[in-house]
């Protein structure tokens, strides 16, 4: 699908060569895409075919010409989404725990992206398929997907700039004390590349309150200020309450003095993190309008739930 770019280099830019400006202008695309749509003369300034080692003096107007996007060998597959939402402009889905959402090394297929392609074919004709954000293989809950290029603009502006909002539920080892702000930076480990850890990289912000307590564990809302890879996840556990059956940050699961059978079931075989995106706000791509979409947590952590509270209900009257 062709594509059109016009816009106007902000004065604050003065200094800055052409390239590395147009790549902080439009995140979306890669410094190495502009580069090289700069070399072959898809890029005007003022008119002009510019060289990327230009200097930008800011208020010049730029006119890219994006090419098609190149296809992929993404296969259709009649794997069954939750619709939440869906419009002209945005598809909203209900992920379930054990769903890659994108195909990559070991997982060619058999994802949510194969999935959409199925649902919806036009898709193929975006980067992606749409997708603009992910949620980790077993984390469930609410994604948004666009369905054309203006709304796949839009959308990943809005999580740059954090006018889209994200809002999960998570149970947690331990009695947190009360909510509270995880505020320390997030990269990628030293010696383990899949996983990530706290100290290095860029800045991480989860804002959490308690909903309830039960006797040695919490569950909790999180609102992400930033969108970290594994971000809740890791900012727990380096706050010691690592999410109930996380196999990357947990460890042992962690039971109350004469827990039930019931109980030491159900939290020895919770082999997932317990993490769900429940809530998803934004600003409509089209009609400018503020949205919101939220779903209640998946079977498998309510029943955790419920288990939880029978067991500080079972320890009260047995005092």
């Amino acid at each position: 699908m062709k594509l059109q770019i016009k816009a106007t280099i902000p004065e604050s830019y003065r200094g800055t060569r052409l390239d590395k400006a147009l790549a902080t202008m439009f995140s979306e695309h890669s410094r190495t895409s502009i580069q090289s749509w700069l070399d072959a003369g898809r890029v005007l300034m003022n008119g002009c075919q510019p060289s990327r080692r230009m200097i930008v003096t800011g208020g010049e107007v730029i006119e890219i010409n994006v090419p098609q996007q190149e296809p992929h060998e993404w296969i259709p597959q009649p794997i069954p989404i939750e619709v939440v939402f869906e419009d002209e402009a945005l598809l909203v889905v209900n992920k379930p725990a054990g769903l890659v959402v994108h195909p990559g090394a070991g997982n060619p297929q058999d994802t949510l992206l194969n999935a959409l392609l199925n649902f919806n074919s036009s898709l193929a004709t975006l980067p992606r398929a749409g997708i603009v954000h992910r949620l980790d293989k077993n984390t469930s809950g609410l994604l948004v997907i666009a369905k054309t290029e203006a709304s796949r603009l839009s959308l990943i502006k809005q999580f740059k700039k954090r006018a889209a909002t994200r809002q999960y539920v998570a149970i947690v080892e331990g009695r947190l004390v009360s909510g509270g702000t995880i505020d320390i930076a997030i990269g990628r480990h030293r010696h383990d590349r899949r996983r990530m850890t706290t100290g290095v990289g860029k800045g991480a912000v989860s804002h959490y309150r308690i909903i309830s307590r039960y006797r040695a564990h919490s569950l909790v809302r999180v609102q992400l200020e930033t969108g970290r890879t594994h971000q809740i996840r890791v900012h727990f556990k380096h706050a010691g309450f690592p999410l109930v059956g996380d196999p990357e940050y947990g460890g042992r699961p962690r039971y109350p003095s004469g827990a039930s059978a019931e109980l030491i079931e159900k939290l020895g075989s919770f082999c997932r993190q317990a993490l769900h995106a429940e809530a998803l706000e934004l600003d409509h791509p089209e009609t400018g309008e503020r949205r919101h979409w939220a779903t209640g947590v998946p079977h498998d952590m309510r029943e955790l739930i419920v288990t939880l509270k029978k067991d500080v209900d079972e320890a009260g009257s047995a005092k």
